[in-house]
Formats: structure tokens, sequence, C-alpha cells
């Protein structure tokens, strides 16, 4: 890597202001930081900067339910998140809001460039309106039945079920979700920035910058469908900012949220006497980057650029997309306990145990991670306890009891402590990458050799000898020799742990440059334990503190399952429960539902759908074309993924013993079961 210093500014996506912050969350967070950490340990002047969303209709509903004023919902959330980031050691070097002055003002300012350049257009459009509420609808505030599958209790733009989109007016019996009032279809006057006209300089920001691959390629078929106007405003009543030249009209979150970024460096500057220009101003010089999820791609390199563009302004160096978070293997679950909250997890683990599993994991590519943690579990006890802190533990005793606390003057391999040197390039080259597994998988080897180094030298066997103190000085020194690089390769990782053990060497905050200065003949401190091990049953209390706790004792699924006989019933209330064949001719996994799988029945002169809580006993694609006896005259139960109408039969204690029970062959779509 070149010497030379530069200027950047950093940025992740701004979380939104009406809700906690989970692990899912901090994949970003940590990512981002440990990239700026490593750029201030260079020498380059960096600045990370972030902010709340705090606009929107969400927002204002939100705060209408818990009977407090926006402004109270967003300051209560913006020091929530702030104590949540600070407990993971995610330094920012400014935390702002885009409900603030400077977001209105540069706001306010792009919008009226863009506007005067003629890339802002009139158009009168339809919406759906709530007349119980008084106020347009966004789509999600929609529900209905699904125009394709026919699925109730669908949001107004797309349904989970089918995966159909569609636009809210083709919604079957769509009410609101806010009064469950039918909509009205009324018009309203809207702004819309004419992206299309922006396709020419967003090909040429491709070209110049070095985006990742599936960036790239997502941007290629949004080209080739058509890039459409967006509109930009949002009626009354709305929480965010009144567009100055439209009384009652708002600006829509997604255009002052990005400008979120720019505000929240402004107010930094101001504070601290920085040049903005020299940051943000279109002759700029200076690198900008946004760390950011894969969901919100289009917005930031398409929307966000067109828009600086267009208003004259410098665009981003580069956005660098990331995956989701999966947990053992899946989405995280609230009723498995492995949808957790940050502030759970700081009440049962040491926050770097998450910030190395998360860098161990991490790469360049646009691809999701799985937290697994069986495999944390072994792989913290094993890198950072069994092998990076080992090794200061096995040689500071020695140090502090024989030699007053000093390093050798001497060196007892040369070669070695070069061999820890010389990996800096290649391991600075990972973290500029941002392959932080890459970087991690180094360090852990040299970490190996360390170890090795003690094994083979035996300090303690040369303390029971006479006579071998110089010998016995050299090498444990050699020994806390390599442990100060590693510490130095880890420190972006590992920020706290790293602090304690600078606090143990005697030395001021460690720099990249520090490599190459051995402390030969320094003093150093008492080792204090720098980490414990992880224990399983932490990580088991986190889990279960995270379960969701059921309303009521209902099952969850929708199989019939028997533990232990129950009480009795009589034969009347046995000849009440219609039993009948079914034909499974469609299933399919439920995105977000661990347990269940939706199967499309025919019962001879219905369809029907069901969701049965039998994924993990059945791969979906080996139903099809299977007959199975269901409950056809149970009352349809309404689920967040949609109406269940029916119960299909199975035996066995669960999980993957689950038995679906078939009639005999010759059986019959409809055929009662008796």
């Amino acid at each position: 890597m070149s010497d030379a210093k530069r200027n950047i500014l950093v940025t992740s996506a701004l979380p939104y202001a009406n809700g906690p912050i989970h692990i899912g969350h901090l994949v970003e967070y940590i990512q981002t930081d440990i990239w700026v950490r490593f750029q201030k340990m260079w020498g380059h002047r960096c600045y990370y900067v972030c902010a709340d969303d705090a606009h929107g209709t969400p927002i204002m509903l939100r705060a209408e339910q818990d009977g407090i004023t926006p402004e109270q919902l967003i300051e209560r959330t913006a020091a929530e998140h702030q104590q949540d980031f600070a407990g993971f050691a995610v330094e920012f070097d400014n935390y702002h809001s885009t409900h603030s002055p400077e977001n209105r003002e540069i706001s306010e300012l792009i919008y009226s460039r863009l506007r005067d350049a003629g890339y802002i257009v009139k158009k009168t459009i339809s919406q759906a309106y709530d007349p119980a509420k008084e106020m347009f609808l966004p789509d999600r505030f929609i529900r209905g039945t699904c125009p394709r599958c026919k699925t109730v209790d669908q949001y107004g733009d797309s349904c989970e079920s089918c995966g159909a989109t569609y636009a809210p007016t083709d919604l079957i019996d769509a009410v609101s979700a806010l009064s469950g009032a039918p909509p009205e279809l009324r018009e309203s006057e809207h702004l819309f920035f004419t992206l299309g006209r922006f396709e020419g300089m967003l090909k040429a920001w491709l070209a110049d910058n070095d985006l990742q691959a599936g960036v790239v390629n997502k941007l290629q078929e949004w080209f080739d469908v058509g890039l459409q106007d967006w509109d930009i405003s949002r009626d009354a009543p709305y929480f965010g900012f009144e567009i100055p030249d439209m009384p009652g009209k708002y600006f829509y979150v997604w255009l002052d949220a990005p400008i979120g970024y720019l505000a929240s460096f402004r107010n930094l500057c101001e504070r601290e006497g920085i040049d903005f220009e020299a940051f943000c101003g279109v002759n700029s010089d200076a690198e900008m980057y946004h760390f950011i999820g894969k969901d919100i791609m289009y917005f930031h390199t398409l929307f966000w650029p067109a828009m600086l563009s267009g208003a004259g302004m410098r665009t981003p160096t580069n956005v660098f997309a990331h995956g989701f978070l999966t947990v053992d293997g899946h989405k995280m679950s609230k009723s498995r306990g492995t949808f957790v909250m940050a502030k759970t997890y700081l009440d049962y683990l040491n926050p770097e145990y998450l910030r190395y599993y998360f860098a161990a994991k991490l790469g360049s590519a646009i691809e999701d991670i799985d937290l697994n943690f069986e495999d944390f579990e072994l792989r913290v006890n094993s890198d950072l306890v069994g092998k990076v802190v080992n090794i200061a533990s096995r040689c500071a005793g020695f140090i502090v009891k024989r030699f007053d606390g000093s390093l050798s003057e001497e060196i007892d391999r040369p070669e070695l402590l070069r061999e820890f040197h010389d990996a800096a390039d290649q391991i600075a080259g990972y973290y500029e990458g941002r392959e932080y597994g890459r970087a991690m998988r180094e360090v852990m080897a040299l970490a190996d050799r360390a170890n090795q180094y003690i094994d083979e030298r035996r300090p303690w066997e040369m303390a029971k000898i006479a006579g071998s103190d110089d010998e016995m000085q050299r090498v444990c020194s050699m020994g806390i020799f390599l442990f100060r690089v590693l510490a130095i390769y880890l420190k972006p990782v590992l920020p706290v742990t790293m602090a304690n053990a600078e606090v143990f060497l005697g030395c001021a905050s460690l720099t990249w440059a520090d490599v190459e200065r051995t402390p030969v003949g320094q003093p150093i401190n008492k080792f204090k334990p720098l980490m414990q091990r992880v224990e399983r049953d932490q990580i088991e209390k986190m889990i279960e503190s995270s379960k969701e706790q059921p309303e009521n004792a209902a099952p969850a699924s929708t199989e019939a399952t028997v533990a232990e006989f129950g009480d009795e019933i009589s034969i009347d209330d046995f000849a009440r429960i219609d039993l009948r064949v079914a034909l499974i001719e469609d299933a399919a996994h439920v995105d977000g539902a661990d347990k269940l799988v939706r199967l499309s029945l025919d019962i001879g002169d219905q369809k029907r759908q069901v969701f049965a809580g039998i994924k993990q006993a059945y791969d979906p694609a080996s139903l099809i074309g299977r007959h199975v006896v269901m409950v056809a005259n149970l009352a349809p139960r309404k689920m967040r993924f949609g109406v269940s109408e029916g119960m299909v039969l199975g035996a066995g204690p669960g999980g993957e013993d689950i038995f679906l029970i078939e009639p005999d062959r010759g059986a019959t779509p409809g055929m009662r079961v008796k």
C-alpha cells in the first residue's frame, strides 16, 4: 500500500428510528468500523459519520401509538441506538439525525438545484386514501387478497405467498391497515425526479469506479428494464420536511435520508473546523464510501449519484454492499431465539467475540454470512483465547517475576520476527479490500507460528535450570514481541481488547507503522487476562432470553401432532370433524418461517391453502403429487404469511420426526375419510 495520506469520508446506512438495533444490523456497522479503524491506524485522515433515519409515515404512526410526539420518539431511539453501537465499539466521528437543520438546508439546496435544472416534473396521480384516518396510504399500509394466488391479508405492492408484484388498486377487498376502512382512490399532484435522463451519467459513473460485480450486474438489469421517474413527494400528514414551494407536500424519506450523510458530516465540520467542501465539493479529490446492505442498492447506486450529479455535487467514490445474516443456517427467528437484539447480546457475551466472528466470515463479495453458534464458540475459544491471548499469558509472568518487567535487549529469532513484519503489507491489503476473513486467517497462522516457537523453546523448563536466565528472558521477550505485532494486526477488529493489551505492553496507542518498531529493553506491566472463554451456557441463556413468548398455549404450526392423550370426546364430537383426502398440487418454503411449508391442496370441489409445520421433515418438492388427509371444516386461521384453510394430519414427536397420514392407493381428492 502507498504511504500517501488520503482524505476519506465513510458512512453506513442510517438505522431507522422506530426500532432497536439487532445483530443482523451489526454486520454492516462492524464491517465499516473495522475498515475505518484500519485507515486511521495507517495514518489517513478518515471520518466515519452516521445518523438516525428519522422521517416517514411509520415514525409518525409509531409516535401516535406510543402517545408521544415524533420528535420525542426519535430522540429516545437515537439514545438507544448510540448506546448499542458504543457497546460494540462502533466508533463514529459523528452521529446525527436526518431531522436536523443541516439536513433540511442541504435537502432544500439539492431540490432547488434539481428543480431549476429541469429535473423535477409535476404529475397528477391516483392514490389510495383512508377516509377514516384522512390520509393517503403508502402501499405497505394497504392490505387485501392477492389478485394472483388469492391469498388474503397481503401488502398493497406485493404478495408474500406467491411473490407477485402489483398496484394497490389490483388488490381484492383492499382495506387500510390503519383503520380497516376500504381505501378510496383520490387524485393528488406529486413531484417526480426524472431519473431516466441520468442513464448516460450513471453508466459513466459505473465505468469510472470499481464497483462490486454484484452491483454492476444489478445496475445493468435496471438499465435493461429502463429507469423510471421517481416520486419524491408525499402528502400531509407526514413527518418530514415540507417542500418549500409545495405547501402540504413533504420530501419522501428516501430523498432526505442519503442527504443525511452530508448533513451529519457538515455538523461535524462546523463543530471541529473541517473544510466541508474539501470532502464534498464538486472538485473534491477526497474519497467518499458508503457501506450498505444489498437490499438498498437501488437507492444508493441510481437515485443517490443521479441526484448529486444533477445538483452539481460530487458523487460517491464507491458503494460497498454486503449480504444478510443468517443464524445457524436459518433466517433470524424470534421463535428460535436467534433474532437477537444488540442489548440482549451485550447482557450475556463479550461484544468483541462477535466482532471477530464477523471479521472471520466477511469478504468483499455480496454474500450472506452465517452465525453458527457452535462454530462461534469453538472459533473464539481456539483463535482468540487459545492462540493470541495465550502467547502473552505464557511469557509475561516470567518477564515480570524474574526480570522486573524488562524485555530483553536482544531478539532471539530475528528471522521469525521478520516473517511477522513482512506480513504487514499483505494483511493491510486484505483490510483495504474488505477481505477480513483472509486477514484473520493470516493472523491466526502467525499466532500458530508464535505458539510453536514457545513450545519448542520451553521457557518453563529453562526456569528450572541454573544459569539460563538470559536465554529465558530472550525467549519470553521474543514471545511478547510477536504478540505485539499480532495486537497491531488485530486492533481494527478488537479495539477494546488491544487497548488493554497496550496497557500491558506499556506503550502508546499502536499504529500500523509500529510493526517495525520492536520494543527491546522496554518495560511491560503485570499481565491481566485479556479475554475469557465463551461458555456454552452464556449462549443458551442469550437465545432463551431472545425467544418470543407466545400469547397463548396454542400450537404455532398447523399440522396435528399429539404428545399425550387429552380429555375424552364423544362420538358426536368426532363426527363433526370433516376428514377429506387432499392432493398436494404445490408445496413451497415460506420465507421468514422456520417450520412452515405452504401447501396448495385440491379437495375435489375446492382448492385450499394450508400452512403446515413440516419443513424439517419434508423437502417441499417431494410432497407435490402426494395424497394426504386433512381436516376440511377447521375454521380458517389468519397467520402472518397468509390464511391457513385447514389442517393436514400427521403423527410423531415433531421436528424431523413428523409423518404425514396418507390414504391407501386409489383414494381421490375430496373423498371423505371414514
